[in-house]
């Protein structure tokens, strides 16, 4: 397993090791020894699955309290995902990584608590899944602008296809101080 270093801290990109033959392929999606000797979590509470088409937007969602860390993946398709520093105080608050992730490449992407998430599916459809550190609690999740000028995510589509929910989330600085995470 290759574990990749980004501009903002805790961030990771995760190459799993894959075996392949003219038969198919194996990987382990999880080892709690492997991933924490890498600085990840070692306690997921739960794993969830979600399902869209081609232009979806979903994000850029974060919980707080009751932060989510997340190790996300996909087994079909592929998206453009994003991750934004927004914690009170950190050096990197308001900068953001993207990393395509695809089932052709097989990569992983860790998202500490403290930071939001949001994907753009750049393929005909995608299932993708991920892990998380802490349950989903409605009356935790808030989230940031998928079109916020103030971060300059260069997202890969133009028009989403969004929920009403992301349509209506403020710009970073538009939210409480007291509403986000602190470092």
């Amino acid at each position: 397993m290759k574990v990749l270093a980004t501009k903002l801290p805790g961030v990771m990109i995760i190459e799993p090791m894959v075996f392949g033959d003219a038969r198919g392929f194996f990987m382990e999606t999880w080892n709690q020894a492997r991933y924490v000797a890498h600085g990840l979590p070692a306690v997921f509470v739960q794993d969830n699955l979600s399902f869209s088409q081609k232009g979806v937007l979903r994000g850029l969602h974060f919980q707080n309290p009751n932060a989510q860390g997340k190790l996300v993946y996909v087994l079909q398709g592929e998206v453009f995902d994003v991750v934004v520093d927004i914690r009170v105080g950190s050096p990197t608050f308001g900068k953001w990584v993207g990393v395509t992730l695809s089932s052709e490449n097989k990569r992983q992407f860790y998202v500490p608590e403290g930071f939001a998430h949001g994907f753009c599916v750049t393929s005909e459809t995608v299932l993708f899944a991920y892990k998380c550190t802490e349950i989903y609690q409605p009356q935790s999740e808030q989230g940031v602008s998928w079109q916020d000028s103030d971060l300059g995510i260069e997202w890969p589509i133009e028009m989403p296809l969004l929920s009403e929910k992301d349509m209506n989330y403020p710009r970073l600085k538009d939210i409480e101080v007291e509403r986000l995470p602190q470092l």
